[in-house]
């Protein structure tokens, strides 16, 4: 299978106004996004409020969004769990419905359960060993885990589903080029995330795609592709023209901003987040909405 690159962004999870998770927004949103010329598309990740779905709920989604996708795009379903027999359970059932890839999070628990560099590299080797898809590795402050480069690149050595990398820690360029130097051929997928806010500077040390959310994808998504054609300064000019909203959504307005912006499209029903996350201020939303017009985000007029 040649090398997955592009944009692969996060799909958002629509909740109705009660707070139960919104089935039928979920299927626009994915059709949405595959109309945003996504090259493919992740499931069940921090953007799509995974940390606050129940097991039932992701069993229910991972179904519903790889039948509804059908092989339109590739989808990548997220995984992450402290137990590496949960985790090894959720990768399972993402291989069997069809998932092209999983990524994960090395394993934590709150601040003070982390495994040590063995621990991380006995649940990625028992994961890899329990399905036929790559894995890849998001490292993310979010985690509170310290992934070495060395560690990164023993890993895509020597457990051959690793192979894709998420880096979206501080300095992402910086160590995309360090893991693309020591790891060489077998980091086959280097990605950024963190709604694409350094993907210059990512493109430069070497990455291949990146993972943002499902705002904006039509517009980075042609940054990506020029860059990686050869046309620099082409993609330069677009990415300084896209790099005000990415900031807004970075800065200023967090997972929200997807679901607001859909919801103002019709895209989703509601743009209802799960307690304990709050709503977007009035004025916060005012402002993205007023960027997203400017910008004429497809998702903005999507539904109406």
């Amino acid at each position: 299978m040649s090398a997955m690159t592009g944009v692969f962004p996060i799909a958002p999870t629509p909740f109705t106004a009660s707070g139960d998770v919104d089935l039928e927004s979920q299927k626009r949103v994915l059709d949405c996004m595959i109309d945003q010329k996504v090259d493919g598309i992740c499931i069940l990740a921090n953007y799509s409020e995974q940390f606050l779905l129940s097991d039932a709920e992701r069993e229910t989604l991972l179904t519903l969004c790889l039948d509804h996708v059908a092989g339109r795009v590739p989808v990548i379903a997220t995984c992450s769990h402290f137990s590496t027999r949960v985790a090894v359970d959720r990768a399972r059932r993402a291989d069997a419905a069809g998932a092209a890839m999983i990524m994960m999070m090395p394993p934590y628990h709150g601040t003070g359960l982390r495994a040590d560099e063995t621990g991380i590299m006995e649940h990625f080797s028992e994961i890899g060993a329990a399905i036929s898809i790559p894995i890849m590795i998001q490292d993310a402050p979010l985690s509170g885990v310290s992934l070495s480069v060395s560690l990164l690149a023993k890993m895509a050595t020597d457990i051959p589903n690793v192979s894709y990398f998420k880096i979206e820690t501080q300095q992402a360029a910086a160590k995309l080029r360090a893991l693309i130097a020591v790891g060489g051929a077998d980091v086959e997928g280097p990605f950024d995330g963190e709604e694409s806010i350094t993907l210059l500077a990512d493109l430069e040390a070497g990455a291949t795609g990146t993972m943002p959310s499902a705002l904006l994808p039509e517009l980075i998504g042609p940054v990506v592709r020029k860059y990686l054609a050869g046309d620099v300064d082409a993609a330069a000019a677009d990415y300084d023209r896209i790099l005000p909203l990415i900031n807004y959504e970075n800065r200023q307005c967090g997972l929200l901003a997807t679901k607001v912006v859909m919801c103002a499209g019709g895209v989703i029903a509601h743009d209802t987040v799960r307690h304990p996350l709050k709503p977007m201020h009035p004025a916060t939303r005012s402002r993205l909405l007023e960027l997203a017009a400017k910008y004429d985000l497809l998702a903005l007029g999507w539904g109406k």
